[in-house]
Order: C-alpha cells, then structure tokens, then sequence
C-alpha cells in the first residue's frame, strides 16, 4: 500500500488549506482499512495525532484543532482529506497521512510540509 499526499504549502494566519491522501495498492476492499488519519511533526519533537477517522466511527481530533480542522474520508476512492481553517503559525509542521490496514499494520506517507506565517 502507498500514500500520495497533496496540498501543504504556505499560507498566512486565518488562511485555509486542504490536505488529501490518496491510497493505492492493496487495499483490498473499501473496508478494509481500518483508519486513516493525519500526524504532524516539528523538527524536535515527537510526531502527534492531528486527526483520525476510524472505520464506521466518529472522527477523532486533537485538541489544538477541534473547530478548526474537518477530516473526511472517501471510502470509494480510498482518500482522506483534512480541511484546515483558522490556521496559526504553531500550526506549521510537516503533516503526514497514515493508515491502518485491517492487518493492523500501518503505513505512513511521505509528509507534506504545511508553513503558516503570522
């Protein structure tokens, strides 16, 4: 299974930006992962949970960005999106998409680096 991430990039604080994850692979059927999500990382720190949405449950944040981040899932194109509004600077990080096949493995995607100006 691959990851394609889209969409960091530069934006200034308020600014908006949207994240996709596209898998490939094989997935198997559209049930069978069983979560796909987003982690962030800044250089220094440990890598942390920005978003999950988990297979027939309700999606889960954290909470830095409950009210400002939506996370979506297309299960028929095997794709998560995570739109973020009201973006901070201390939101700059390199995000990265994963997800959890139904053999419990995870895979991680490449990052895309999201910079937010103030």
């Amino acid at each position: 299974v691959q990851l394609q991430a889209y969409g960091g990039g530069l934006v200034q604080a308020g600014g908006s930006l949207r994240l996709s994850c596209a898998a490939s692979g094989s997935i198997g059927s559209r049930d069978s992962l069983i979560s796909m999500g987003w982690y962030r990382q800044v250089p220094g720190n440990e890598r942390e949970l920005v978003a999950r949405i988990v297979r027939d449950g309700p999606p889960r944040y954290a909470d830095s960005v409950k009210g400002r981040f939506t996370i979506s899932r297309d299960n028929d194109e095997n794709t998560v999106y995570l739109q973020m509004n009201s973006l901070k600077p201390l939101d700059t990080a390199t995000y990265y998409c994963n997800v959890v096949l139904s053999t419990f493995d995870e895979v991680w995607g490449q990052g895309t680096l999201v910079t937010v100006s103030s």
